[in-house]
């Protein structure tokens, strides 16, 4: 029997692309090869937003699996509440490897640190590694945080990158766009790229008939996700929403570092056609992108964003909602060529926000092709092949 360890810092039930991602290809791994794998997975308890959580076990045992939760202490979206966070999953899920053997390690990593962890268990147990990139961190970093801080930690975490790269057998990248960036760093480096999909739950969701828009009422438009400095809504939205203060209800669902300087920004501005609501799980997600007539994307004006693929894209995409972007680099030309009905405007620009808006088709439309091509399912029935075959 083959088996692996997985490390995802979020798994099922926590709301983030990682653990959507995580949970269906271990699912599809256990389904696909039924009594050859054993799988072991090591993650957190439900931490992604402090203001909402779902109940989790912290161990779960099957005949085929085991989960382990790890719980954190409390701690917000600042970069030292997440070190201290991280620093704690990395001690436990070392002591809680070391107990076992494997035939190979997948990690899952957007902040680069779950993938040093998968290579250092990986090199100690002298084992495969397979690691799935979701972000390059050493990128990020030069974008959001001061220069002085980044003058000492850019090399540092280039270094780290470098290293836990040339541990892995195989490297799956989540955006093509991350593709020049590997190719010229790590040359002799395989790779893949399967992207972010389409989840089960948000398939087949249809109203009741076609919905067609009274646009002499204010067009209800939604962002679902993080608030945090990688979005940028505390930058776009204030201005965005007092251009368009006759036109558009905005209503915001989530949480993150971000969020109350969005808060200031929207009282300081008079906003009031601005809702913001705590986040919620994936049922009232679904009834609030239904109740919506058009869905909003935003990344912050950072280079580094420019090779990012956003997983919101695929939700969005798959609900027939009309989808309003400011993004640029790869996720634009990718809404370009793959989604109909959908604009894209320059990040933090909302006068071209509001030019694009006005071609949009405020009505629902199903994109049957982009649905087949994108589904999880599909994605993940490929990519747990891929996993298994570097053993």
């Amino acid at each position: 029997m083959v088996r692996i360890l997985v490390l995802s810092f979020y798994y099922a039930p926590d709301l983030s692309a990682g653990s959507f991602r995580t949970s269906a290809l271990v699912k599809t791994i256990l389904k696909k090869n039924p009594g050859d794998v054993y799988i072991d997975v090591i993650t957190t308890l439900p931490n992604r937003y402090k203001t909402f959580s779902e109940a989790a076990l912290e161990y779960v045992k099957s005949d085929e699996l085991e989960i382990h939760r790890i719980k954190l202490p409390p701690h917000k979206s600042g970069m030292r509440d997440q070190s201290k966070a991280f620093i704690k999953y990395f001690k436990n899920a070392s002591s809680l490897a070391a107990k076992r053997d494997y035939d190979l390690v997948y990690a899952t990593s957007s902040r680069l640190m779950t993938a040093v962890l998968g290579a250092w268990i990986a090199s100690r147990k002298k084992t495969k590694l397979y690691l799935d990139i979701r972000d390059i961190f050493v990128d990020t970093i030069n974008n959001i945080l001061p220069r002085k801080f980044t003058f000492i930690l850019k090399p540092f975490f280039s270094f780290i990158e470098r290293w836990t790269v040339s541990k892995a057998d195989k490297v799956n990248l989540v955006s093509e766009g991350f593709r020049e960036y590997f190719k010229s760093r790590y040359p002799g480096q395989q790779l893949s790229f399967f992207t972010n999909g389409i989840d089960n739950e948000f398939l087949n969701i249809e109203d009741e008939q076609s919905k067609v828009v009274n646009i002499d009422s204010p067009i209800k438009v939604l962002y679902a996700g993080n608030m945090g400095e990688g979005q940028g809504l505390h930058i776009i939205i204030p201005k965005l929403a007092q251009k368009m203060h006759d036109r558009v209800q905005f209503l915001l669902i989530g949480d993150g570092g971000r969020k109350s300087e969005l808060q200031f920004a929207l009282a300081k501005a008079g906003c009031k056609n601005v809702e913001l609501r705590q986040p919620v799980n994936r049922e009232g997600l679904i009834n609030a992108y239904l109740d919506a007539d058009v869905l909003f994307l935003h990344l912050n004006d950072y280079d580094a964003f420019r090779k990012v693929l956003p997983s919101k894209i695929f939700e969005y995409a798959a609900l027939a909602k009309p989808i309003w972007a400011g993004v640029s680099g790869y996720a634009a030309e990718f809404i370009y060529n793959e989604i109909d009905n959908a604009v894209v405007f320059p990040p933090c620009d909302p006068d071209e926000a509001v030019n694009v808006f006005e071609n949009l088709k405020i009505i629902d439309k199903q994109r049957p092709a982009f649905i087949e091509k994108f589904s999880r399912k599909n994605i993940m029935n490929l990519m747990a092949d891929d996993v298994l075959s570097i053993i």
